[in-house]
């Protein structure tokens, strides 16, 4: 491994602003946006607040390491693209992880800025960053919005029995968007796409299967935690879940989805409760994520700083 992308997997600072310093604006807006969305279904639940910790308490064991792999899949198989396009160490992983949560947490998007801030930083070894994550991105809407269409052809009656649009209001709209932009890259693909054929047939392949294990693993958690709910139901949940997703500009969608079920099914839903739980489960897990890697990321800087002390020690005896 060369010293430039040790130095940038060392270095997973958020990107820093003109004047040097670190940007924190966006952070605390999301911060902010999180806090709110956990108000909001705070205030949904209202009388059935404490629902929520018994029903994480009597998830089934294995739902567990279902849901951690389920918070896995995203980075997961991300570095997998990233290991071809940029030959990415193992060690990058941690890049990976930040992005992901960045996404969530702060906007949407977001994180592929982090990304590709840290991927500059080894511009040594990786060789235009912004063309991966641009034909990556890309890739990975068209095959997103394809699953959301498919899924909400196929739930559109009991959408329509639930008022979702009605409800969702002139967000719903928004989501037209990035389906518009689609068309225009099936279009414009040549024009579009900067990655060698062979490259974005892979990327094309990897995201295919990380819809497919997203899907698969979401439903399992939930068929595992209420299994006397029809599968029918959780399809048409996870329609809703893909066409939140479609929102541009918007945090936590695991929450913002948490919110609309209990709007959508009342806060005494079971299917609400445990949405709703589920949805904090995955807000800790974030959290967890973000402290952890800055704890690290603290232990790494301290031990090297005693090194360079250490290193420095007999030159000053000498003196």
């Amino acid at each position: 491994m060369t010293q430039a992308i040790e130095n940038a997997i060392d270095g997973t600072t958020p990107p820093k602003g003109p004047n040097g310093k670190t940007s924190r604006l966006w952070l605390w807006v999301g911060v902010a946006m999180s806090i709110g969305l956990v108000a909001a279904v705070i205030l949904q639940l209202g009388g059935a607040t404490s629902e929520i910790l018994p029903a994480i308490r009597e998830l089934p064991p294995l739902v567990w390491p279902v849901l951690l792999l389920l918070y896995l899949v995203q980075p997961a198989f991300d570095y997998l693209i990233f290991r071809r396009l940029w030959d990415l160490p193992p060690a990058g992983f941690k890049a990976l992880l930040r992005k992901n949560v960045i996404n969530e947490v702060v906007l949407g998007y977001s994180g592929e800025a982090f990304l590709y801030v840290w991927a500059r930083r080894a511009a040594s070894v990786v060789e235009a960053p912004f063309a991966a994550i641009k034909d990556a991105n890309i890739i990975s809407a068209l095959l997103g919005n394809l699953l959301t269409l498919v899924l909400a052809a196929i739930s559109i009656a009991e959408l329509r029995n639930l008022d979702f649009a009605q409800r969702l209001g002139p967000a719903l709209w928004s989501g037209l968007i990035p389906m518009a932009i689609s068309v225009g890259v099936l279009i414009f693909g040549r024009q579009v796409f900067s990655l060698r054929l062979g490259d974005l047939t892979y990327v094309g392949l990897i995201n295919i299967l990380r819809l497919a294990a997203w899907t698969a693993l979401n439903v399992l958690v939930w068929r595992m935690a209420l299994p006397e709910v029809p599968t029918g139901q959780w399809i048409v949940l996870l329609a809703i879940r893909c066409l939140i997703s479609r929102i541009p500009l918007i945090s936590n969608k695991d929450l913002v989805f948490g919110n609309l079920v209990l709007l959508l099914l009342g806060a005494h839903s079971s299917v609400a409760v445990l949405l709703a739980a589920l949805a904090f489960v995955t807000l800790v897990m974030h959290l967890a994520v973000i402290v952890a890697l800055g704890a690290v990321d603290l232990a790494r800087g301290l031990w090297s700083g005693s090194s360079v002390v250490s290193a420095a020690e007999p030159g000053r005896v000498h003196e």
